[in-house]
């Protein structure tokens, strides 16, 4: 499917917040005119329905000679709901004048209908009243559709309005996000400390941060270790530990130590702003389903008009009065305005939407929930995907009088000036455990091979077996375990010195929390699950094997990852592919449903449909179920609309004026309107109960 790009030129923090005010000023107005609506829409019914079940009203409103008074004042008390929903009118008379119609076509048309026909009931009473024709003034009197009209205008209100409440949902969570961001910081700029407004900060600047700081913007850590509540954009309660090469967020908060780092993505780059462009999307898509609201209009309305001028004739051929057969099809119009219809996507997408963003799931192109209840094949890629993208060590194994502390810390002397990344997982695991380093004297590289560094005097190795025998030492007893470690898709180190083996820290980019159990409810769901990485075979399987993964598919470039989504494609699947890094990119924007990791790269998630915004795969599930769940709440909010719809019509056309003599009161139409609208609002509320599996 065709995927939705950022705009190019990104959007600025100022533009973010004028994005949340103009979502905000939506929903304020749209609420203004729901206040008004039925701020005169409900005493409007209960006047209607008063007069026929004799509730308490004034005098003035009972009796022949009061009935202008009793028609004037339902007219006045529908102007005000008509004027503040003009905009209805005007869409739907530019949407018939073009050629189609949509769904303010049918409001407007039944709307405008029952105004125009109440307009007449009060010209034709006032005439009635004046010549004294009090049969005609008691036949117009219960023939009022001002209480239809209004209520058309109230509840189609009532659908956009819960539209747009759906954009200011998630417009809220950013708002909170765009408070966490300190207003101030403090860079080093020609050697000297100073502090700037955030908005001055430039790519490129050392910023300075100390502990219980609000980070200002998305960077790198240069210096010192630190933890850092990353919640505001991850979701995730526990503090995560950054270190030098290690990534930070704007709107997270620094915990404990003081580091400084490198500005990277200032302004329209930062996480903050990616998020608020997910959310701009994500307001703004429309899911197929709702199109097809639009699609039934086109084909409806018309086939409503001949319904109402049928029924008029068909009434007047068998012998009703002008009257009785104009208001009969006066009725055919507006009971077949599906108020109803138009509030079955909104109210379950608002919803939805909601408790996705209340469970970790932003939604970017809401298209996406129903391919999602359709997804037989979920495809992983590995490195920060299914394991956490940054090496750990894993196994300590001392094969000297060195116990496990003496020969971390042993270790991470050794790599101290090692520059090889992996090196870094056992300097960072020393420094997390507390452990001193020892002076490094002299230091080697041995490229391919590993290092050579002399401590006390002493010339100590670290790196693979081969390294060792070629410097005299028996490398026998690690061969086995070196080839065991390796098997689990680790990296393993061997250290030695003066000839004995000393022992092996392996070190690896070990699987996410959660990772294993996600891969198992996949299955359980009767989806096939397949991992792709760009790692060799023996790594793949290891990791593989530990997630629950049989299908792994390694070695693969990322022209290789697209073949193997289009090979499933072609294979008539349909596929859901979950990424983190730039060379996920093109599978994530080629598969059926791109679903990126919250925090991956900015080409990811501008490439992604959904964003797990709690880097957890559990959440793939949730996602999956979210789906489903939304997809069967509007097929059944749009079929008891129809159904309403198509029940209601032949009521109001006549069908049991022949057989019983009972036609269908303005007023009962517009109980069945609103029980119909009550019913859809409530049902998308059931979705409120979604709750993410634990």
């Amino acid at each position: 499917m065709k995927q939705s790009q950022f705009n190019a030129t990104g959007l600025s923090c100022s533009s973010s917040v004028r994005l949340e005010k103009s979502i905000g000023n939506n929903a304020e107005n749209m609420g203004w005119r729901l206040i008004i609506s039925f701020g005169f829409t409900l005493p409007l019914l209960y006047f209607s329905i008063g007069r026929l079940l004799n509730w308490p009203l004034p005098p003035v409103f009972y009796g022949n000679e009061n009935i202008p008074i009793t028609v004037f004042s339902q007219f006045l008390f529908v102007l005000p709901v008509a004027i503040v929903n003009r905009s209805y009118f005007i869409n739907g008379i530019t949407a018939i004048f073009h050629g189609g119609s949509n769904m303010d076509t049918f409001v407007s048309l039944g709307s405008l209908t029952a105004l125009g026909y109440g307009i007449f009931i009060v010209f034709s009473v006032g005439y009635a009243l004046g010549h004294a024709d009090t049969v005609m003034l008691e036949t117009y009197s219960g023939d009022i559709y001002f209480e239809s009209a209004a209520m058309i205008l109230s509840l189609a209100t009532l659908g956009k309005y819960l539209d747009n409440r759906t954009k200011r949902h998630t417009s809220d969570a950013i708002t909170k996000l765009i408070q966490l961001r300190p207003d101030r910081a403090t860079v080093i700029r020609n050697g000297e400390e100073t502090e700037i407004p955030v908005e001055s900060i430039v790519s490129g600047d050392t910023v300075v941060l100390g502990p219980g700081q609000s980070i200002p913007v998305d960077g790198t850590v240069l210096s010192g270790v630190t933890s850092v509540d990353v919640s505001a954009i991850t979701g995730e309660s526990i503090p995560v530990v950054k270190q030098p090469g290690d990534q930070i967020w704007s709107a997270t908060i620094n915990l404990t130590g003081s580091v400084t780092f490198r500005a990277d993505r200032v302004g329209d780059n930062s996480a903050l702003t990616r998020i608020i462009r997910l959310v701009e999307e994500a307001a703004a898509s429309k899911v197929p389903i709702s199109r097809l609201v639009d699609r039934i209009s086109t084909y409806f309305v018309p086939a409503v008009i001949v319904i109402a001028i049928a029924t008029m004739i068909v009434r007047l051929l068998a012998g009703a009065t002008l009257s009785s057969a104009i208001s009969s099809a006066i009725a055919v119009l507006v009971i077949s305005c599906p108020c109803a219809l138009g509030l079955a996507t909104p109210t379950a997408i608002m919803v939805g939407t909601w408790k996705g963003a209340q469970n970790g799931v932003l939604v970017k192109t809401t298209e996406a929930l129903e391919i999602l209840s359709r997804i037989d094949t979920v495809v992983f890629d590995k490195t920060g995907t299914i394991t956490a993208g940054k090496p750990r060590v894993t196994d300590v194994i001392s094969l000297s009088r060195f116990d496990h502390n003496e020969l971390l810390s042993l270790a991470a002397s050794i790599e101290k000036m090692s520059e090889y990344p992996l090196s870094c997982a056992i300097k960072f695991e020393a420094e997390r455990s507390g452990l001193v380093t020892y002076p490094v004297e002299t230091f080697r590289p041995h490229p391919g091979k590993g290092i050579e560094v002399t401590i006390n005097g002493k010339r100590y190795f670290a790196g693979g077996p081969l390294l060792l025998y070629e410097n005299g030492i028996e490398i026998d007893e690690v061969v086995p375990l070196v080839s065991k470690l390796a098997q689990e898709g680790k990296t393993p180190f061997t250290f030695g010195c003066e000839g004995k083996i000393l022992g092996i820290i392996a070190v690896a980019d070990v699987i996410k929390l959660g990772s294993a159990d996600a891969v198992k409810q996949l299955a359980r769901m009767g989806l096939d699950v397949i991992m792709l990485t760009g790692d060799n075979m023996e790594t793949a399987e290891g990791i593989g094997k530990e997630a629950g993964i049989t299908h792994v598919i390694p070695e693969l470039l990322p022209e290789g990852k697209i073949g193997e989504i289009q090979k499933l494609k072609g294979e008539g699947r349909l596929v859901a592919m979950v990424g983190d890094g730039i060379n996920d990119a093109p599978a994530l924007a080629l598969a059926d449903v791109g679903i990126a990791i919250g925090t991956g790269t900015d080409i990811a998630i501008e490439s992604a449909d959904i964003v797990l915004v709690n880097n957890d795969l559990r959440d793939v599930i949730t996602a999956l179920r979210l789906g489903k769940y939304v997809l069967k709440n509007i097929k059944e909010n749009l079929f008891w609309a129809l159904v309403y719809n198509m029940l209601s019509i032949p009521l109001v056309a006549g069908i049991f004026h022949t057989v019983g003599g009972f036609p269908l009161k303005p007023l009962l139409a517009v109980s069945a309107m609103i029980l119909s609208s009550i019913s859809i609002v409530l049902n998308a509320l059931r979705l409120s109960f979604f709750r993410k599996e634990m």
